[in-house]
């Protein structure tokens, strides 16, 4: 396992700029400087020193899965036949490269992974689980639910 690394100190205009790129990520230096009180140039220091602490890892659009054709959502129960490190290493190596897969999480508990896949319908999902999944190294069984409805999915939503 890998070092773990120092916990950075944020105050609280660490944590107001933060909150205000969780808003809005295109959001200017100048209109985030007036947010948090501060002029273009300390509040460009700061995220550049967020940055450079690992604290913000990177900005991205957040995209319309239903303008997409990709609000069909499940999430899948995975068990291995093996879970001893090198087994761990090959599955996490080979689930990274599956495109459906939006999230995957090892468990404590009654089962290994879990697993949250997007595609355009049951039948899209049908064939990932089938040619893609089930082919993973060391998947023993896998147990799907539906998603029916998304209440709230936002990731991080305020820091």
């Amino acid at each position: 396992m890998s070092e773990k690394k120092e916990v950075p100190k944020l105050d609280r205009i660490d944590r107001a700029i933060l909150n205000e790129l969780l808003k809005n990520g295109r959001i200017s230096m100048i209109e985030l400087g007036k947010k948090v009180n501060l002029s273009k140039t300390p509040v460009t220091a700061r995220i550049k020193r967020l940055e450079a602490e690992g604290v913000i890892t990177g900005y991205r659009a957040e995209l319309s899965a239903s303008r997409l054709e990709l609000d069909h959502v499940v999430f899948l129960e995975v068990r291995l036949s093996d879970t001893r490190e090198k087994a761990l290493t090959e599955f996490n190596r080979a689930v990274r490269e599956v495109p459906e897969v939006e999230e995957c999480h090892m468990i404590a508990g009654g089962f290994d992974y879990l697993i949250k896949v997007r595609t355009r319908d049951i039948v899209a999902y049908r064939r990932v689980l089938g040619e893609t999944i089930s082919r993973l190294p060391h998947v023993a069984s896998t147990s799907t639910y539906v998603s029916m409805e998304s209440v709230r999915d936002r990731g991080v939503g305020q820091f």
